[in-house]
């Protein structure tokens, strides 16, 4: 499991998936987030603009993403 650390409260799921190197445009974030790949914390998130805070789990194509403030 990779882990982001955020210096502000929270960071945009669009953006995490960005810094961890899972897509390369906010473009192809968005997609894959509209079609249902991407969960956090276990459940299926559809909005690129969902905040992101400390303890979440962003999971993508077999990829874990812990985030820590």
């Amino acid at each position: 499991m990779e882990t982001i650390k955020i210096r502000d409260d929270f960071i945009k799921l669009g953006q995490v998936l960005k810094l961890a190197g899972l897509v390369q445009t906010g473009v192809e974030a968005k997609f894959v987030i509209q079609d249902g790949l991407v969960k956090v914390n276990g459940q299926v998130e559809l909005q690129r603009g969902k905040k992101i805070v400390n303890g979440d789990i962003v999971e993508f194509d077999g990829n874990q993403i812990k985030i820590e403030g």
